[in-house]
């Protein structure tokens, strides 16, 4: 079967996003870090669905979203309708920590792609499209999860 295959090709691309994650934020988890892509992706999600969309507990949620509050990262703001309800929002420093990362992910891709042939980088394009498309109509969304 191909999935083992591509299991193992995957490895690299998951090495390269590992070592910039290392480089930009050292001290952030993946679970932080997956906390701000989602509230990136939902500015003023609530903790409730902060919580669905990490698939935690909303207690759980809740301890992530303090830590990142008390690093400066996330911004708690009541919310427009039900001021009981709290709105999480990315804060500047979180915002370019996010683009720096993005910035040397795409660094190191870059240089492991200028070893690939012309036809090469072209047929993976096709092919991580099309599986990332895939990948959304099955989950609804969860192939833009990433950063």
């Amino acid at each position: 079967m191909h999935a083992a295959a591509i299991d193992d090709a995957a490895q690299a691309l998951l090495f390269a996003w590992d070592q910039a994650r290392e480089q930009v934020t050292p001290r952030l988890s993946w679970p932080q870090l997956n906390a701000l892509l989602a509230v990136e992706r939902a500015e003023g999600i609530n903790l409730g669905g902060l919580a669905a969309e990490l698939g935690m507990l909303l207690s759980s949620a809740s301890r992530l979203c303090d830590r990142l509050v008390a690093n400066g990262m996330v911004e708690r703001v009541p919310g427009r309708a039900d001021r009981r309800e709290i709105a999480l929002y990315l804060t500047a420093s979180s915002r370019a920590l996010l683009a720096e990362l993005r910035r040397i992910r795409r660094l190191a891709l870059s240089e492991t792609l200028e070893r690939m042939s012309l036809a090469g980088r072209a047929a993976l394009l096709r092919g991580l499209t099309e599986f990332a498309a895939a990948a959304t109509d099955e989950t609804t969304g969860a192939a833009a999860r990433s950063a």
